[in-house]
């Protein structure tokens, strides 16, 4: 991917000929675009906007991927898979896991020289059960939300078929169990399901390309203004949230985003006021708002735009336990498993896997067809007790999808459970 600017526009072209006659016509060709939009450009770009910084980044890892062949690695899924099926009555299983090696090599004709290394695996594991008309799932944690920066040391086989045994124990009591109340109740979110949560609802909403209105035609605006920063309570003041590629082993870790610019911890939202937007140089200089090191690409034939990385839910002072012997009555939610948010990132519904009853404090029935509905700053604001540090996850999924064309990109998200007050949960089809 070349990109050029020219009389304060910048352009790309994208070619696969790495030949030196390749790498000329496509840097003519990102030139020539830059400069016929230049005529009708609606902000002019300036050096400060390509930083010059020289640097590298290798994700952390203990074994490479060679120290596995895919035959073996393919048997312990297998194992897994029939670890799964824990009765006649799972009719299917899944087991998959994704291997990606990837390098980025960023330089610029103002000096910018930057390398990074990433070794990303993410993996999924599934049990369905079925008796008679009623069907019902159970996986570990939803859909690719195991992904993390590691090398083979990321699977602790023995455990991970201990966790498939169990998920399919769950998966044949949700076949019996009864469905979700409809009713208005304390809703304890596991931290399998806090990551849809924050990304759907926080991390999204506050791009700042999608405010600019860039998104628009994809995939909506957000109902965030430019002048909430700073002034919006977005949530109750026990809600932090940090953008953070500096976190080790987190599925969007890096040093430099594909702009150069330097990536460091940052308050999205402290005390549950709104602080800091997602937004590149760019789009920074485009709002006049504080943003972060978000520029980030998909692969050599996509430019970078605005997007998530590691978005994270800071750690509270309550224990689970705490949480569940506080609430009278409740659900208790984990692993997402369907997911609904309008255009502006405002009103939502999602359901989950599996849920338990909360009585006088305690967990008692199993809930099948669990979901819940909101509407993001009232839900945010109904935040009650946020889970200790020693209970945070690290979670993320390699399929977050954006601008076009398409763009599937990798985010984290790290949270710990979190209790809402008053929440709106019904049973049955999310």
């Amino acid at each position: 991917m070349v990109e050029a600017r020219v009389d304060g526009h910048i352009a790309y072209a994208g070619t696969s000929d790495l030949s030196q006659q390749g790498l000329v016509q496509a840097a003519r060709r990102a030139s020539h675009l830059a400069r016929t939009c230049a005529r009708h450009a609606l902000f002019p770009f300036a050096e400060r906007h390509r930083p010059t910084v020289r640097g590298r980044f290798v994700s952390t890892r203990q074994s490479g991927f060679d120290h596995l062949t895919l035959a073996e690695l393919t048997d312990q899924l297998i194992r897994a898979s029939r670890s799964l099926k824990v009765s006649d009555k799972i009719v299917s299983t899944a087991a998959e896991a994704t291997l990606v090696e990837s390098t980025v090599h960023y330089v610029s004709s103002s000096g910018t020289d930057i390398e990074q290394q990433w070794l990303q695996i993410s993996s999924h594991c599934a049990a369905t059960a079925q008796d008679g008309a009623e069907t019902q799932q159970r996986s570990l944690n939803g859909p690719t939300a195991r992904c993390r920066q590691a090398g083979l040391e990321f699977f602790d086989f023995p455990a991970l078929h201990a966790e498939c045994e169990r998920a399919g124990r769950e998966a044949l009591e949700l076949l019996h169990a009864e469905n979700c109340p409809d009713e208005t109740l304390d809703l304890i979110l596991a931290p399998d399901q806090m990551l849809l949560q924050i990304h759907e609802s926080i991390g999204h909403p506050l791009e700042l390309d999608r405010i600019l209105g860039d998104e628009r035609n994809y995939a909506g605006w957000s109902f965030v203004k430019p002048d909430d920063f700073g002034r919006l309570r977005y949530g109750s003041p026990l809600l932090n949230v940090t953008f953070d590629p500096t976190v080790e082993g987190e599925f969007a870790s890096y040093a430099f985003d594909e702009c150069g610019n330097p990536a460091t911890r940052e308050y999205l939202i402290r005390d549950g006021v709104l602080l800091r937007g997602l937004g590149s140089l760019e789009s920074q200089s485009r709002l006049g708002l504080p943003g972060v090191a978000n520029f980030r690409s998909a692969g050599w034939n996509r430019a970078p735009i605005d997007r998530m990385a590691n978005i994270n839910l800071e750690p509270g002072t309550s224990s689970l336990a705490e949480m569940i012997a506080s609430v009278e009555r409740g659900v208790y939610m984990q692993s997402n498993r369907s997911w609904s948010i309008d255009d502006y990132r405002n009103k939502f519904q999602f359901g989950c896997e599996y849920a338990r009853r909360i009585e006088q404090g305690r967990l008692t029935d199993v809930l099948k067809n669990p979901n819940y509905r909101g509407v993001t700053v009232p839900f945010w604001n109904a935040l009650k007790q946020v889970g200790c540090r020693d209970e945070r996850e690290l979670f993320g999924t390699p399929y977050c999808g954006k601008g076009e064309p398409n763009q599937l990109i990798r985010v984290g998200h790290a949270a710990p459970p979190c209790l809402f007050a008053g929440i709106n949960v019904f049973g049955g089809g999310a």
